[in-house]
């Protein structure tokens, strides 16, 4: 991908609009120069929230700027998207009320264990295993829920809610939003059917961060608003901290959501509370969401680079020794790691070596999760802009991220 690429789409569709560069800057939030100088190539799309603006701006989705999904340019890439189409038929061939007939099934029991385990496959971004047959396994969890007796449908349900979760992850890690949003909906509507709160808080929270990524902010805030409500009263010293976890997990994108808007008491107010309650529930991973005091931590340099204070954030964490080792799965150690890399970028230049070693060990803990993230090839396109001398390390990301 050119390091102008996306600006190149926004001009394009801009044109195509009929509309000017006030218009579309005005509709942004942003200055007319600014967006010209995106347009142009002299800035770069390192924040979620300003790609959402723009596409909001222009009516058209993300991805119409970024070019996802992508081509995979390694054996791991095409097996992972290669695990999509069986996803999207499973979800559009089955409800909750009507699935096919003549499906053999097996055990419910079983089922539930092949989907703990993709979870945990896309918890390290092994996308290309937790995908492997989640299309069956999505099918015939369908089947147990509305065929089962009361104590099979139950359990179906509740194993359908995790499938869906993995096919959430994998469809939105890999640039399609849209199956990743069918996902959400259907975990939502799966955990409302068993009426858990918990379950239900999980299963929104990640209907919100794909809602967010499709620049749907309105629904996504609505979305963890409900929830929210259903886990406000959540004791984080019971013995079962699963609903304060999910309440954690929701201010958690609460907080994003509000950084994206540059709302800056409601990401502090939000952070806050996500903070309070890993404190008291320590470091747990109900369904691999791995919320405590790490993943708190890590959210919150997340939020400094929506901010635009990314390096005092990254500067304060990695000042702890060992400031990593809390953070259970590899796709959250990578997600820090990343974080980190956009965070020193926004130094001008004085923290471009720092930014490239956190980009390379992020790729390396979880490539699948940097590998198709459009900031992330925009992070490689402004270091190598930026790069006085030939460094390998630059060289090989831009070889292993596409940057021609």
């Amino acid at each position: 991908m050119d390091h102008a690429e996306i600006g190149e789409r926004l001009g394009k569709i801009r044109r195509r609009r009929g509309m000017s560069l006030d218009t579309a800057a005005g509709l942004a939030g942003i200055s007319k120069a600014y967006w010209s100088m995106l347009e142009n190539g002299k800035r770069r799309f390192e924040r979620r929230g300003l790609l959402e603006d723009l596409a909001g701006a222009l009516g058209c989705a993300v991805s119409d700027l970024t070019g996802q999904p992508y081509l995979p340019g390694d054996r791991l890439s095409a097996e992972a998207i290669a695990t999509l189409p069986p996803i999207s038929v499973a979800l559009f061939d089955s409800t909750l009320d009507d699935v096919p007939e003549d499906i053999r099934v097996r055990p419910v029991g079983e089922l539930a264990r092949l989907a703990a385990r993709a979870n945990a496959a896309s918890a390290d971004s092994r996308y290309g295993l937790a995908g492997h047959a989640l299309g069956d396994l999505l099918t015939e969890l369908h089947v147990h829920a509305v065929t089962g007796n009361a104590d099979t449908r139950q359990a179906a349900l509740r194993a359908l809610t995790e499938a869906c979760i993995v096919a959430i992850g994998t469809a939105r890690t890999l640039g399609n939003n849209d199956l990743a949003a069918i996902a959400a909906r259907r975990a939502q509507d799966a955990a409302a059917r068993l009426e858990d709160p918990a379950l239900g808080g999980f299963a929104a929270m990640s209907a919100s961060v794909v809602l967010g990524r499709m620049g749907a902010r309105y629904r996504a805030q609505r979305v963890t608003r409900l929830a929210l409500e259903s886990v406000s009263g959540a004791d984080p010293d019971a013995s079962d901290t699963a609903p304060a976890e999910a309440a954690g997990m929701l201010h958690l994108a609460s907080a994003q959501l509000a950084a994206k808007d540059q709302n800056v008491d409601a990401a502090d107010t939000h952070i806050g509370v996500a903070a309070e309650l890993a404190a008291r529930t320590g470091e747990r991973s109900t369904l691999r969401y791995d919320f405590g005091p790490a993943n708190v931590q890590a959210w919150s340099l997340s939020l400094a680079v929506e901010l635009g204070i990314g390096p005092e954030r990254a500067e304060q964490i990695t000042r702890v020794e060992n400031y990593d080792a809390g953070l259970r799965s590899a796709e959250r150690k990578a997600a820090l790691h990343f974080d980190l890399a956009r965070a020193f970028i926004q130094a001008g230049g004085a923290r471009d070596a720092d930014a490239i070693r956190h980009l390379d060990l992020a790729d390396r803990v979880a490539p699948l999760r940097v590998r198709h993230d459009p900031i992330a090839r925009e992070v490689v396109a402004e270091l190598d802009v930026r790069a006085r001398r030939r460094a390998w390390e630059l060289d090989s990301l831009k070889s292993r991220l596409q940057v021609s």
